[in-house]
C-alpha cells in the first residue's frame, strides 16, 4: 500500500487513482466526504454503534474482534458485489475518519488482491483540516465581484448566464441547494453543514483567483447552512453590481422561477403563516386570499413591495462598498444573456 499525504484541496485533482472508497458507515458519510468518494462502509450505523459499545462497556479487546468479524463479513460482500468487475489495473484510494484500523482492514486485502492501493495517511480527517485551513483560518485570495439586487431581479439567472459564457462563477445557492429566502426550498434536501462547506471549497480549489469570480450577494445564511467566516467577510468587501427592474417583470419572474411552490397552494400558505410576526393579520389574509385564487403576480408583487424590497432598502444603506448600477427594462432570457455579455466584457 501507498500511502498519501493529503497537503491541498487542489491536490486531490490530479491523483493517479480510478475511484476513491469512504469505508466509513453511511451517516458519516452523509455528513461529509471527500469529492466524488463511494461510500463502502466496512460497519454499517448499527455496527459501529455496537462495537463502539462493546468497547466502552466491555473491553477494547472484544471489540476489536467482533469488529474484526464484520469488518470481514463486509469486505467480502464488496468484493463480490461492486468489485467483481474491476481488473488489475484498477487503483483506488482508500480512507475511513482518521487512517485508523477500519481503513486498514480494508486497504490491506485490497492490496492481497493484488491492486495498487493508496491509503489516505489521517483519513478524512485530514480533508477536513485542509477544508478548514482554506475557510475558516486564512483569508481567500480571490477576487470577488457580488451580482446584487432586490428580490425576483433574476440574479442567480444572470449568475448562470454569466457561467455559460465562460466566466467565473460561484454559485452558493446551488451549493447549499436552497435559494436563499422564506420560500427558497428546493425538491433536494440540503447538504450538511460540512459538506457544504466542502462543496464551497472544493468550488474555490478550481477556480483562478487572479480572475473576477461573480458570486450572487447573499446574507450570512442560506436556509440552513452559514457561510464559512473567509468567504463571508470576502463577500462584505467585494465590490456589486446592483440589478434593478421594474416590478412587473419582477413579480412575473418570481412566478416562473418558483412555479414549484405554486403547485402546491396548502405548502405555500404554510409557508406564508410564517411572516406574521412582520406584518398585521389583514396583510396576511390578504395574501392568503390571493393563494386561495391562485393570483399569483398580485401576490408576488405584494411580497416584493411590502415584504422584500423594505428589507433590501435596510441592507443598502448599510453598505458603503463600490456599486456599478445596472438598470434592466425586462428579465427575459435575451436581456439576460445581453447583459451577462456586458459584464464580462467590462470586467474580465
Amino acid at each position: 500500500m501507498t500511502p498519501l499525504i493529503l497537503t491541498s484541496l487542489a491536490q486531490l485533482q490530479g491523483l493517479a487513482i480510478d475511484t476513491i472508497i469512504d469505508v466509513r458507515a453511511p451517516a458519516e458519510y452523509a455528513q461529509d466526504h471527500l469529492p466524488g468518494a463511494i461510500n463502502m462502509p466496512v460497519l454499517n450505523d448499527a455496527e459501529r454503534a455496537e462495537v463502539g459499545t462493546i468497547y466502552a462497556r466491555v473491553s477494547p479487546f472484544k471489540a476489536r474482534k467482533v469488529g474484526g468479524a464484520l469488518v470481514a463479513q463486509n469486505t467480502a460482500r464488496h468484493l463480490q458485489g461492486p468489485l467483481v468487475d474491476k481488473d488489475g489495473a484498477w487503483q483506488p484510494l482508500v480512507y475511513c475518519w482518521r487512517g485508523g484500523q477500519r481503513s486498514n482492514a480494508f486497504a490491506t486485502i485490497l492490496d492481497q488482491v493484488g491492486w495498487r492501493v493508496q491509503l489516505l495517511e489521517n483519513g478524512y480527517k485530514s480533508y477536513r483540516t485542509q477544508v478548514v485551513k482554506t475557510l475558516y483560518e486564512m483569508p481567500l485570495p480571490h477576487r470577488l465581484m457580488l451580482i446584487d439586487g432586490g428580490t425576483g431581479t433574476a440574479k442567480t439567472a444572470l449568475l448562470h448566464q454569466l457561467g455559460a459564457q465562460g466566466a467565473q462563477i460561484l454559485d452558493l445557492e446551488g451549493l447549499a441547494a436552497h435559494r436563499g429566502s422564506l420560500f427558497g426550498g428546493v425538491s433536494d434536501p440540503q447538504p450538511a453543514q460540512k459538506m457544504f462547506e466542502s462543496r464551497i471549497a472544493l468550488t474555490l480549489s478550481t477556480l483562478d483567483p487572479e480572475k473576477i469570480t461573480f458570486v450572487e450577494a447573499e446574507s450570512s445564511k442560506i436556509g440552513e447552512r452559514m457561510l464559512p467566516s473567509s468567504l463571508w467577510a470576502l463577500m462584505g468587501n467585494a465590490p456589486r453590481i446592483r440589478i434593478t427592474a421594474p416590478l412587473d417583470a419582477r413579480s412575473r419572474f418570481l412566478c416562473n422561477a418558483y412555479a414549484d411552490l405554486t403547485r402546491d397552494g396548502l405548502n405555500f400558505s404554510n409557508i406564508l403563516d410564517r411572516l406574521r410576526p412582520y406584518h398585521s393579520a389583514a396583510q396576511i389574509e390578504q395574501w392568503q386570499k390571493q393563494v386561495g385564487t391562485e393570483d399569483w403576480q398580485t401576490l408576488a408583487a405584494g411580497l416584493i413591495t411590502k415584504h422584500y424590497d423594505p428589507r433590501y432598502a435596510k441592507s443598502v444603506a448599510r453598505n458603503d462598498v463600490a456599486v456599478h448600477d445596472i438598470t434592466l427594462p425586462d428579465l427575459s432570457s435575451d436581456t439576460l444573456a445581453r447583459t451577462s455579455e456586458v459584464l464580462r466584457t467590462r470586467f474580465i
